[in-house]
């Protein structure tokens, strides 16, 4: 099985054109669209940077539209024309992908093929369905509540990728902890419980 560095190598060689759109990218990827989707959109939204709110549904958006096809089996993915249109300059993906070598080489140290039984049959569904929950939950207008969901989807993304169970167990456990707490302290405190993970959340950043 090719890395995640071996992959990214091939997609800047093999991706031509001065600018490259999303099609494009789902055609070089093949069956690991999916995952390398779901890692490119949910790493940034993991950063810990207040997001405005409106800012976190729209950057939602693709993470609902690719976890709720993996939650039902699709194989190929499908975008609305308008997102796989979007382009940029080749040159500007191959620096991105020069910048974040380095970072997928120290990742692969960690995240490597183990347990493959967790990362497809049944399980890609339940990763779908676990991914479409944290990911409705970064629609939240809450602090972090971004972060941990998206730092969830992003470890089941590289454990599918990798075909390492332990990952895409990690990544699910710290999601949907962090979404049942949530959806814990709303339903017993009500607005209070929001002003208390606020304020909470706060006093930690």
């Amino acid at each position: 099985m090719r890395s995640i560095t071996d992959v990214l190598n091939n997609l800047d060689q093999n991706v031509t054109g001065e600018r490259v759109t999303l099609d494009d990218l789902l055609e070089a990827l093949h069956e690991r669209g999916f995952g390398f989707l779901l890692l490119i959109f949910s790493v940034p939204m993991a950063l810990p940077v207040p997001v405005p709110p409106g800012i976190n549904i729209m950057l939602a958006l693709p993470l609902i539209i690719l976890t709720a096809q993996q939650a039902i089996g699709r194989h190929t993915i499908w975008m609305p024309d308008s997102f796989r249109r979007k382009s940029i300059s080749h040159k500007k993906m191959s620096g991105m992908i020069k910048a974040v070598l380095p970072w997928t080489a120290r990742a692969e140290r960690l995240i490597k093929p183990r347990m493959e039984v967790f990362t497809q049959g049944i399980f890609s569904h339940l990763i779908g369905i676990f991914g479409l929950i944290m990911a409705l939950c970064v629609c939240v207008p809450l602090p972090m509540t971004n972060t941990v969901p998206s730092l969830g989807i992003a470890l089941m993304a590289a454990g599918v990728v990798m075909r390492d169970g332990l990952a895409v167990i990690i990544g699910a456990i710290i999601g949907i902890v962090w979404v049942f707490a949530l959806c814990a302290i709303i339903a017993f405190l009500g607005t209070e419980g929001i002003d208390f993970v606020k304020e909470t959340i706060k006093s930690m950043i």
